[in-house]
């Protein structure tokens, strides 16, 4: 099972660029797999991580919880996606979020310290990690923060559907209408006007 993860990461890592087999080997090294139930804290907010995932198979959302004790869904990660706090393992400190898996799933975990040190004396894993900082952290960021603030509810609505079908019918209404900074009643009233009458 270790080596079928595995080679699920180096595919999606090669889905960016190509990483020598010296290159994977060490890798590897950092590497471990973890099986989790649904429900489970993958990384608790507040404390200092020193791991990030890669989800195998499964579904985990990134989420923070206000001075009123509401959530706020930042991010969901699928299968080939990273969680992980990543501002948190930049700077070694408390991570403002949280990340629990929505269904039971099978992560690879790499230990940051092993990877970051590995960034900078490999060049093919460092052309890796500056090809998907700029696909999945600088372009989706800046399009995302512009729908939130430009984009009314049903609009936001409609571009997750866009930008995630896959993960409309394995989330509950409450963690997408958190997503979308609605209210799950707010969400249902837009399902039903999105839906065709009869």
């Amino acid at each position: 099972m270790k080596e079928a993860c595995l080679q699920a990461l180096k595919a999606a890592m090669e889905g960016y660029a190509p990483l020598s087999a010296t290159t994977w080997e060490a890798l590897c090294e950092h590497c471990a797999v973890r099986t989790l139930p649904k429900g489970t804290m993958l990384y608790e907010a507040g404390s200092v991580p020193t791991r990030f995932g890669f989800v195998v198979n499964g579904l985990v959302r990134s989420f923070t919880i206000n001075e009123q004790g509401h959530e706020y869904n930042k991010n969901f990660f699928a299968e080939g996606q990273f969680p992980g706090s990543m501002t948190a393992l930049l700077t070694s400190q408390p991570s403002r979020l949280g990340f629990e898996t929505v269904e039971e799933s099978v992560l690879v975990e790499i230990d940051f310290k092993g990877f970051r040190t590995l960034l900078f004396s490999h060049l093919d894993l460092m052309r890796y990690h500056i090809l998907y900082l700029e696909k999945n952290w600088l372009l989706h960021k800046d399009a995302r923060e512009i729908e939130l603030v430009q984009n009314e509810a049903s609009l936001r609505y409609a571009q997750f559907i866009q930008d995630y079908p896959n993960l409309v019918d394995r989330l509950p209404l409450y963690h997408i209408a958190s997503h979308l900074g609605i209210t799950p009643t707010q969400l249902s009233r837009i399902r039903k006007k999105a839906v065709p009458q009869k």
